[in-house]
């Protein structure tokens, strides 16, 4: 039986972690490394995956979703083809499914190293 995915992002290009994003995390939490989304970004960081998603015409309004790596109860991942815009990775979690779209700007096989590291040495 196919779940619908809970979220969908898609993660456009690496870029440099966001300055303030210091103000989200908590004492021993680091920030790894940022990617741009259509409208804002997603961090990986020590603890967690955080997308901040800017909403509105300004985008002043902002939404941020907090994913613990504790919560990953597996994942796959699929490089795109030839004909293929886009590579996809899926997170299965305890709230459900999350799928994220990766642009030719982003590595996913990088994205697949970030998320292994993340949920193998946290547990």
């Amino acid at each position: 039986m196919e779940t619908a995915a809970i979220t969908e992002w898609t993660f456009v290009q690496e870029v440099p972690v966001p300055d303030d994003v210091s103000a989200l995390l908590i004492e021993g939490e680091t920030a790894w490394t940022a990617f741009k989304t259509f409208r804002d970004s997603a961090i990986f960081t020590s603890k967690r995956l955080i997308v901040r998603d800017a909403q509105g015409l300004t985008g002043k309004k902002v939404e941020i979703y907090s994913l613990p790596y504790s919560t990953i109860n597996m994942w796959s991942s699929e490089n795109a083809g030839t004909l293929d815009m886009n590579a996809e990775l899926e997170m299965w979690t305890r709230a459900g499914r999350i799928k994220i779209k990766v642009g030719r700007g982003a590595d996913i096989r990088r994205i697949d190293q970030l998320i292994a590291h993340a949920v193998l040495t946290s547990r």
